[in-house]
């Protein structure tokens, strides 16, 4: 740091310049949550904050909270009982820290957290990041604020766009947001109380950020939603869109090579749908359409309101649409009354499908939601052997079909220098890391390449 930055940094932090505070963003949980960590930091760009890596050195640290699992959220204040003690520190130096708590566990608890934790300056829930600027001056001015508050059709009016220079920063892909919040109500789920309803982002504000995407550099974008294919919206046409019309659209739009979505609900997998994954190159053959289980009995009580046997239609619809599809799931092992036998309905599924990549977790049941009020909840000890065959079975499948790759020639698109010289770092088609050579082509290049090996996680290859 210069001298100049090591003055300014000394003074207190109401008389500092502007454009030298810094926060610090940390994320957990799912894409949205990366996503809005990236709007916050948009947000306070415009406000003079500048984002930083290093906590030490930032005037207001912002934890994005995720709400799925219990221990997600006691990391939470098991990380603010840490960043208490620096700020702490800084104080006694002369210097000022501001804590900030945003995401899914800010907008379910709310005032809780100011109670459990005094260093907390600021809750902020995710439907009202638009406010985070003025909520953090009134933080500044000695207040303790808690904004969780918000009208639906509010939700996407406020979205601050992203800054050429940070895109350029981010590198060549992208996430965008086109559908937030869920009326699925499943009830292991506490996503439908923390997001709220499902709401649709306006085709014009979608296509809009699109475009300036694009025009950054932006090869690859993923559109995210807690139910992303629910997502519908009026077209330029005056016509009723679905998310299939939305990806042809963007497929057409200059720059983007590639296009993804996730998280998706089986029930909302229609027919344009399904023809896109057919008809369009543009959109990647990987699809992540969780299950959560096996057993009608245990779906049911899950209000996932699918049978087993009509997912396995769905993906057989879907396989037939698109031969070298690549599936990834979300699976619960334990819910309450799980038996043995709607395990192995469970692990029954999984063998049939034979998933890439898949994620599963021990149930965790979360306050206000109806599976925690249920009865016959299972032993941990069970639920931890359950989930380790699971695991077992998951892991197998993702090595196979991993190394089912070796030999055959795919695209890649190069998105950043390796860790060692002379490297580039691809992304594949069905989302693993290719280690190329640097000669294989620049960043931002989509380059065919042949699989020579595989690793854990990754694959190398030759440009072809």
């Amino acid at each position: 740091m210069s001298d100049i930055g090591e003055r300014e940094a000394a003074l207190p932090l109401e008389t500092r310049p502007a454009a030298t505070r810094k926060v610090f963003v940390k994320t957990y949980g799912c894409q949205m949550n990366v996503y809005d960590s990236q709007r916050m930091s948009d947000a306070l760009a415009a406000d003079g904050y500048a984002a930083t890596d290093a906590i030490e050195d930032a005037d207001l640290v912002l934890l994005n909270t995720c709400h799925i699992r219990e221990k997600a959220a006691e990391k939470v204040y098991s990380e603010l009982g840490r960043i208490r003690k620096l700020k702490a520190e800084r104080q006694q130096a002369g210097r000022e820290m501001m804590i900030g708590v945003a995401g899914c566990v800010a907008q379910a608890e709310g005032q809780e957290i100011i109670r459990r934790s005094s260093a907390v300056d600021l809750v902020i829930g995710p439907q009202t990041y638009h406010r985070l600027p003025e909520v953090v001056r009134k933080a500044r001015e000695g207040e303790k604020v808690v904004e969780t508050d918000y009208a639906i059709e509010d939700k996407f009016e406020h979205l601050p766009q992203p800054r050429r220079a940070e895109v350029i920063k981010r590198g060549v892909t992208a996430f965008l947001t086109v559908q937030e919040g869920c009326d699925k109500f499943c009830t292991f789920c506490v996503v439908p109380y923390t997001r709220g309803s499902e709401v649709s982002r306006p085709v014009s504000q979608i296509l809009a950020e699109a475009e300036r995407l694009a025009e950054a550099g932006v090869r690859e974008v993923t559109l995210l939603g807690q139910n992303v294919n629910a997502w519908h919206g009026e077209g330029p046409d005056g016509k009723p869109w679905g998310l299939g019309r939305l990806l042809h659209r963007l497929a057409e739009i200059p720059g983007f090579a590639r296009l993804r979505y996730t998280t998706s609900h089986p029930r909302d997998m229609d027919d344009e749908l399904i023809s896109a994954h057919r008809d369009l190159d543009a959109l990647m053959p990987y699809l992540h359409l969780p299950v959560q289980a096996g057993s009608d009995r245990i779906l049911k009580a899950m209000n996932r309101r699918h049978t087993g046997a009509d997912y396995l239609r769905l993906i057989e619809r879907i396989r037939a649409a698109r031969p070298d599809i690549a599936m990834s799931g979300d699976f619960i092992v334990g819910f309450p009354g799980e038996t043995e036998a709607d395990f192995e309905d469970t692990l029954a599924i999984v063998r049939e499908v034979r998933y890439a990549q898949a994620f599963s977790f021990k149930y965790s049941p979360r306050p206000g939601t109806p599976g925690a009020d249920m009865r016959d909840h299972i032993a941990e000890e069970i639920k931890d052997e359950r989930l380790q065959r699971l695991q077992a079975l998951l892991n197998k499948q993702q090595r196979e079909f991993t190394e089912s790759l070796v030999g055959k020639t795919m695209s890649t698109l190069i998105e950043k220098p390796g860790r060692h010289a002379g490297q580039r770092v691809g992304r594949s088609p069905w989302l693993q890391p290719v280690i190329v050579d640097e000669k294989a082509g620049g960043i931002g290049d989509v380059v065919t390449v042949r699989i020579t090996g595989a690793g854990t996680n990754s694959l190398y290859a030759q440009a072809v």
